[in-house]
C-alpha cells in the first residue's frame, strides 16, 4: 500500500535529462526570434504609421501676434512769442504819406475852440468841464484840529527845548523814546499833549518839554488852523 500511494516519488516515470542536448539552446533561440520579430517589425515598417503634424502647421494655425503699440507723440514745441511792434508817432514816416493834412492851428486867447464848451474860459482845453474846475474844500469850522497828512504837511519846528531828565531814572539807568501826540494851535504853540508810547519815569518830563515847543502856523486855503501829529522825545544816558 505505501508503495502505491509513493510510488511515483521512489521510482517517477519521468526522469530528468531523457530529453536531447539540443532542445534548450534551440527553445532559447526560437523566443529571441519571436521577441525581435515582435519589436523589430514595427520599427520597420514606418510607412504605415501616422505622419505627424509639423511644427509649421501648428505655427500657422496660431492666430498672429497683436502689432506693437504706436509710439508716444512727440511734444509740442512751444512757438516763440511774438512782441507786438509798439510804433512811435512821433517817428519819422518810412513811406512817404498819400496826402497831406492841413495842421490844426490853436487860437488864441479869446477864441474858440471846436468842440469847446459854450462859455468857456478863454485858452481852456476841448473837453473841459462848464464853469471851470470845482473851487477848493472849505476850511474846516475854527477851532477844529486836523491831523497831518496828505495835504496836511507837518509845521516845521521854530523852538525846541531839551527835556529835563529825571534823577531818578538816570538812578535806575531808563532810557528811551517817549511818543506824544500834540495838539498846535493856530499861532503854533502846543496845546495839548498826551503819551502814546509810555516810559513811566520818563513821561511827565517828556510832556513837559514837548508843551514848551513852537511850529510854524498851518495854512489851509490860505486860513491858519490846528493840526494834530506826532512828535517823539528821545532819553539817552550819557
Amino acid at each position: 500500500m505505501p508503495r502505491d500511494m509513493f510510488g511515483d516519488v521512489v521510482d517517477p516515470s519521468i526522469k530528468v535529462g531523457s530529453h536531447k542536448w539540443y532542445t534548450v539552446p534551440l527553445s532559447i533561440a526560437a523566443h529571441v526570434f519571436i521577441f525581435g520579430a515582435i519589436i523589430i517589425i514595427p520599427l520597420m515598417a514606418t510607412d504605415v504609421l501616422p505622419t505627424p503634424p509639423s511644427m509649421m502647421a501648428f505655427v500657422a494655425s496660431a492666430p498672429p501676434p497683436p502689432p506693437p503699440p504706436p509710439p508716444p507723440p512727440a511734444p509740442a514745441v512751444a512757438q516763440p512769442k511774438i512782441q507786438p511792434v509798439v510804433s512811435n508817432p512821433n517817428a519819422a514816416p518810412i513811406e512817404a504819406p498819400k496826402e497831406i493834412k492841413p495842421e490844426v492851428s490853436v487860437p488864441s486867447v479869446g477864441e474858440g475852440v471846436p468842440g469847446g464848451v459854450e462859455g468857456g474860459v478863454p485858452g481852456g482845453v476841448v473837453g473841459g468841464v462848464v464853469g471851470g474846475l470845482p473851487e477848493a474844500p472849505p476850511p474846516p469850522p475854527p477851532g477844529t484840529p486836523v491831523r497831518v497828512g496828505g495835504n496836511i504837511k507837518q509845521p516845521n519846528k521854530t523852538r525846541d527845548v531839551k527835556p529835563v531828565y529825571p534823577p531818578i531814572a538816570q538812578s535806575a539807568r531808563v532810557q528811551g523814546v517817549v511818543i506824544i501826540e500834540a495838539t498846535i494851535g493856530p499861532d503854533g504853540r502846543v496845546k495839548e499833549a498826551k503819551v502814546l508810547r509810555s516810559i513811566p519815569l520818563l513821561d511827565q518830563a517828556a510832556l513837559d518839554a514837548v508843551k514848551q515847543w513852537q511850529f510854524t502856523p498851518t495854512l489851509l486855503n490860505g486860513v491858519p488852523v490846528p493840526v494834530i501829529m506826532t512828535v517823539t522825545v528821545n532819553f539817552t544816558l550819557q
